[in-house]
């Protein structure tokens, strides 16, 4: 970020809030804007796993981490980790409902992780599933038995309570506004796997997604998967139906979408099958086999060097894509996550300038995000530092980019007392902590930290679009229209680094994990899942000697 605009930024800030972006903070608003224009440049052509966009990518982060004297974190004394994937790509195919034609990323997106050499479905019965949620721990069960063998399930997005008014059924089951895993899309997929169907088509909307239709389709038909002993655990097709030629896909089979989203909502639904509207599919896959990696970093500690406090970041972004109105092909990915990315680079870069504290910290730059958390997933199935033995992952998945805050933005608010620490550190910048403003969108299960989180590590994201920032200059209102700034740009190609950012507090909240992490490193404190948090038992578990 140029000199200038840093200091015009600075100066307008309040003084309880100076000493967040003072030149002796460990963290550099420059630097952060430095790598980030590296690593979203044409250089790297978006970052993609298993393309030599990755490969420079990889080359260039562990340069860095060797420059700052870290050692290598990955197995086997490696600066990486292995993460056998499979990357398919749909070609130019055939698809409709009935005679009706459905053209990809128009009706409908489809994509697969399957490794087959195309995608054949012949007249298969469709059936709605309402929310498609099998949840003994909550008392609720959409399927009831129905056979769902070679069908195509269809699928609402979000949880049986997302839109549920007072009194009904599902109201309150699933945390009320907040998302549960149950309704999250690979939920669904994963579900529909095991009903025995052979395709999975969610319908659609944006408040229930959290996101719009350019987002749905933004893959271009691509998609990977970690290898798997057994491919048929998953569906041969997965994708989204958009909502209006949703809503006449049911028209046709005799039924009101409306009708049948208040019908899911009761405890008594059972599947209704789409009568007459069969699904057809005759599609060419291209299929690669490729190594991607994680990149794993370490700090050594002193005296309990066994005990890890871990950062985390995605390194991969989405690679090259259709042309947009202005010929440009390459996605960047500069706020999603090059600099999340740099943030952990300057967490490391600062440690490695001190002394070593008690506890090791590693810094992991995952692959595969975009695609699944299938980095941090591989990471958590082969841990490289044992579950139990690593005391919180803290993760950076975009920061803001309009100035400093008077807040922070907190994904997840009620899980665990590291949120305790965040708000401490907060304060010490003078600032407070903001829980998301949106939990139905379910951001807590949409970023790599929740790899860890699903096996017990305590866990903190910080991911500025889960709410509008109360920034210094124009407060919320300037927070919200930087959100919805970027929120057009989420996955597309103009998520690009540019000179005018101001980073300063982005910077400040990359401080905030500093912090947290130079005092767990000095303690002997263990944070702890709160009561009632579905990971606490899980700990609990792990942690038995």
């Amino acid at each position: 970020m140029p000199k200038p605009l840093l200091l015009a930024a600075t100066s307008l800030l309040p003084a309880f809030l100076l000493a967040a972006t003072t030149p002796a903070d460990p963290i550099s608003p420059q630097r952060l804007s430095a790598d980030v224009r590296t690593l979203a440049s044409d250089a790297f052509e978006g970052r993609a796993p298993g393309t030599a966009g990755e490969a420079k990518t990889i080359d260039w982060l562990v340069a860095q981490f060797k420059a700052m004297g870290l050692e290598p974190g990955g197995p086997d004394g490696q600066w990486t980790q292995p993460v056998p994937l499979i990357r398919t790509q749909l070609g130019a195919g055939q698809m409709r409902v009935a005679a009706t034609p459905l053209r990809q990323g128009q009706e409908i997106y489809v994509s697969t992780v399957r490794p087959v050499d195309r995608v054949a479905i012949a007249d298969a019965p469709m059936v709605f599933v309402g929310y498609g949620v099998d949840a003994a721990d909550r008392g609720w069960n959409d399927f009831k038995g129905v056979d769902l063998k070679g069908k195509v399930a269809v699928f609402l997005v979000n949880d049986p309570d997302f839109e549920a008014k007072p009194g009904e059924d599902a109201a309150g089951k699933f945390g009320d506004r907040r998302m549960t895993y149950y309704g999250r899309w690979t939920y669904k997929f994963e579900e529909a796997a095991r009903q025995g169907a052979i395709a999975a088509l969610i319908v659609h909307d944006t408040p229930g997604a959290g996101y719009g239709w350019a987002t749905v389709t933004a893959p271009a038909g691509e998609n990977y998967d970690i290898v798997r002993s057994d491919p048929a655990s998953r569906v041969l097709l997965q994708g989204w139906l958009e909502g209006t030629a949703a809503t006449r896909l049911f028209q046709a089979a005799g039924l009101d979408l409306a009708q049948q989203r208040v019908a899911a909502r009761r405890a008594d639904f059972r599947p209704v099958e789409l009568k007459g509207q069969r699904f057809t599919a005759d599609i060419p896959v291209r299929v690669e086999r490729a190594e991607s990696r994680n990149v794993l970093a370490r700090w050594p500690g002193k005296a309990h060097g066994d005990e890890v406090v871990m950062f985390g970041a995605h390194w991969d972004a989405y690679g090259r894509g259709a042309p947009d109105a202005e010929g440009r092909t390459i996605r960047p990915g500069a706020n999603d996550d090059a600099l999340g990315t740099a943030g952990v680079l300057e967490l490391a870069r600062a440690f490695a300038k001190g002394p070593k504290l008690d506890r090791s910290l590693v810094f992991a730059l995952w692959t595969g995000e975009e695609r699944g958390l299938l980095g941090s997933e591989t990471y958590a199935v082969h841990p490289v530092y044992p579950v139990a033995k690593t005391v919180a992952n803290l993760t950076l998945d975009i920061l803001q980019t309009a100035g400093p805050a008077r807040d922070v933005m907190l994904v997840g608010d009620g899980q665990n007392d590291l949120e305790d620490r965040l708000r401490t550190a907060a304060a010490a910048q003078g600032r407070t902590v903001t829980p998301e403003a949106l939990p139905e969108r379910g951001l807590f299960y949409r970023a790599d930290h929740f790899s860890l989180a699903r096996r017990g590590v305590p866990t903190l994201l910080l991911m500025a679009i889960s709410g509008a920032p109360d920034l210094v200059q124009g407060g919320r209102p300037a927070g919200q229209a930087w959100l919805d700034g970027y929120m057009r740009c989420y996955h597309q190609t103009c998520d690009a680094w540019d000179a005018k950012w101001d980073l300063t507090g982005a910077a400040a909240d990359v401080a905030l994990f500093h912090r947290i992490a130079r005092d767990l490193g000095t303690s002997r404190a263990w944070p702890e899942w709160r009561a009632g948090s579905e990971f606490k038992a899980i700990r609990n578990q792990s942690r038995q000697p």
